[in-house]
């Protein structure tokens, strides 16, 4: 009986890698993006990497906030995938696109207004004027970048997620040769300098968008299910649906970015090189918790299948899985922060300012590398569920009760600048991971006794 235990476990593990490692895959070229943008201005100086640090703090808030709404995809797609409704699996794309369309223009205006903010809250002028000109053509990218994630959730419910991977390279390959040619002036362009940068990564994003509608056209007619012979209106029901699980689940990235994005702010009030530090410190953590949220992703479908089917044992494993993984990756994260710091700062720059201070600051995210794993998987092992409203509740209370309020008072008050920021944060995230795990446990057990 054991060794037949042992081998449904070693079964889906693989099922659950093979899932996974495109998905990762996906959420580092999605986080390439930033890094790429970030490293070709970093010619610039300080001043310049500050812009675009400033100018996606306030980009990703609201746009974040729009994708959020969208990953109630994650359970109606993959659920119904599961329960093998491929019509509804249409009919719920169909929805989410409508469901980009209608936020985008308001998101946009919020943006574009946001941009007008940034002198008058206090930010230097060497970095609020590039930020603003920076934002202003960002906020292009809106639109489509909604389209391909409401096509992303939808070819991931179906388990198409190798095609992401590929989009995101060709994405990625594009916004390089963007910027190298925007940014600076090369192939005829005209010196643009970070706007430059922000308009690549609008064309990238566009080819994003139309890529994946395009794939996932394919992919359909190639199953005999065409996705437009019988596209779906908008159908108010489904929407709201939508809109009841997407809520939830947006407030939890708000919360999450939007605390982030504070200590960005923060650090814009400290010093340029402050800002610069923090930029690349937050960059390395970004890329490591790429590795646990596409592997958060792949929880949220694996167990959405096994709901979908009926198999409630299956569903609880694949959450206990994929938090196996999510953790063993960021320990290991960990270990290379705390191990070569300086080194990893000097590829983006070599300013004896900021490698003075950044070393510091990726040893507090080695600290805070396996809470943010754990959190993060638990989120969308949950989600695969239905329940999006927990992650957002352990959000507010981990980053906006705790951990933003005691980041500040370090940083201004006991004057203890960006690493004041950064502790408060790392406590942030030890609560979120506690309260998150304790929810996981009591709704898996719950799922194994009912199954």
């Amino acid at each position: 009986m054991g060794r037949v235990a042992g081998e449904v476990w070693k079964r889906e593990l693989s099922a659950l890698v093979r899932l996974a490692v495109p998905v990762v895959l996906s959420e580092v070229g999605w986080m390439a993006q930033g890094v790429v943008d970030t490293i070709m201005v970093g010619r610039l100086g300080p001043a310049a990497i500050g812009a675009l640090a400033v100018g996606n703090a306030i980009f990703y808030t609201p746009s974040l906030f729009g994708i959020g709404l969208l990953l109630g995809l994650d359970t109606k797609v993959a659920q119904a995938f599961g329960r093998k409704d491929f019509d509804d699996c249409h009919r719920w794309l169909a929805q989410g696109i409508y469901l980009a369309a209608i936020i985008s223009p308001i998101l946009m205006v919020l943006v574009f207004f946001a941009s007008f903010g940034f002198a008058r809250v206090g930010i230097a002028a060497e970095v609020a004027t590039p930020a603003a000109a920076y934002l202003r053509v960002l906020n292009w990218s809106l639109l489509p970048l909604l389209i391909y994630g409401a096509s992303r959730r939808y070819l991931q419910g179906v388990g198409q997620v190798r095609v992401i991977t590929v989009t995101y390279i060709a994405a990625n390959l594009l916004n390089w040769a963007g910027n190298w040619a925007l940014i600076y002036g090369h192939l005829g362009f005209p010196v643009m300098g970070v706007r430059g940068s922000a308009l690549s990564t609008v064309v990238a994003r566009i080819l994003m968008a139309v890529s994946l509608v395009a794939l996932a056209w394919r992919y359909e007619r190639r199953r005999g299910h065409p996705l437009f012979k019988h596209w779906a209106g908008p159908q108010f029901a489904r929407l709201k649906q939508l809109v009841r699980l997407g809520l939830p689940a947006a407030g939890q990235i708000t919360l999450e970015i939007g605390a982030w994005n504070v200590a960005t702010l923060s650090a814009g009030f400290l010093s340029p090189v402050s800002l610069a530090t923090h930029q690349i410190a937050i960059n390395y953590a970004s890329i490591t918790y790429m590795v646990p949220l596409g592997i958060s992703s792949a929880a949220a479908v694996s167990v959405g299948h096994a709901i979908g089917a009926g198999d409630r044992a299956r569903a609880r494993r694949a959450g206990w899985l994929a938090l196996g993984l999510g953790s063993s990756f960021m320990v290991l994260a960990g270990i290379v922060f705390f191990i070569v710091p300086k080194p990893l700062i000097e590829l983006f720059t070599s300013d004896p300012r900021v490698l003075a201070v950044g070393p510091s600051l990726l040893w507090i995210a080695a600290a805070f590398q396996i809470f943010d794993g754990v959190q993060t998987v638990c989120t969308g092992a949950l989600r695969g569920l239905g329940e999006t409203r927990a992650p957002m509740i352990a959000n507010l209370v981990g980053y906006w009760i705790l951990g933003l309020p005691l980041g500040l008072i370090l940083c201004f008050v006991l004057k203890w600048g960006i690493y004041g920021m950064w502790i408060g944060l790392t406590l942030a995230l030890i609560v979120i991971s506690s309260i998150l795990l304790y929810r996981w446990h009591k709704d898996s057990d719950r799922l194994s006794s009912a199954g």
